[in-house]
């Protein structure tokens, strides 16, 4: 009889759970926080590349760096550009400050004034392009040139592209004081794109 009752008891608690055992969690970091921090280390891994090919470059080319053929990279565009990139952190840092606070107000001013620096970065990053008199194909210096800006610019749109899912969420109420994920994560990426940037422009423009 005893025996009995106990295998009904095992039989009811193993009716009691469905599906796989629960995942066993070895980091306290949470699952989102820990994707993108390792997404971002395999993207500087990317990235040094690149620059393994620049300074490689910068070693063996006869030529040197610019200005080539006449023709030498916009440092004062792109300073003043990087003012502009380096103000949207702040920005993005005020708008996660004010969805950690419960401020509504400031977190949809902060990521909308986020989205309008990254853009404007964006359209004068296309109009050094278009106006800057040399192409990739035209020699190894153009061809890392843009292959870095390029890359960078690439990853700007991508932020942008999370800045305009979070910013929607925003004025749809999604956000709380205690679930802001999804404000924090892409302001990680948008941080490392920033810092990225500053790199890229203190070794491309004037190295």
């Amino acid at each position: 009889m005893e025996s009995a009752s106990v295998a009904a008891g095992h039989a009811t608690a193993h009716d009691e759970h469905h599906g796989p055992p629960a995942a066993n969690v070895s980091s306290r970091v949470e699952a989102q926080l820990l994707g993108m921090l390792l997404f971002i280390i395999s993207e500087v891994m990317l990235f040094g590349a690149f620059f393994t090919a620049y300074f490689f470059i910068r070693v063996v080319a006869d030529s040197g760096w610019f200005p080539i053929d006449g023709k030498d990279l916009p440092k004062l565009v792109a300073g003043i550009n990087t003012m502009v990139l380096v103000s949207s952190s702040f920005t993005m840092h005020w708008a996660l400050e004010g969805a950690r606070r419960g401020n509504k107000r400031a977190m949809q001013v902060g990521l909308l004034s986020t989205l309008a620096l990254g853009a404007t970065f964006l359209c004068v990053q296309i109009n050094e392009y278009v106006h800057i008199g040399f192409a990739p194909h035209d020699n190894a210096q153009g061809s890392i040139f843009y292959g870095l800006t390029g890359l960078h610019g690439a990853h700007v749109f991508v932020g942008l592209t999370l800045l305009t899912f979070a910013t929607t969420r925003a004025f749809r109420g999604h956000f709380t004081p205690k679930e802001h994920r999804g404000v924090e994560v892409p302001g990680i990426y948008w941080h490392f794109v920033d810092v990225m940037w500053i790199i890229v422009y203190s070794t491309v423009y004037l190295l």
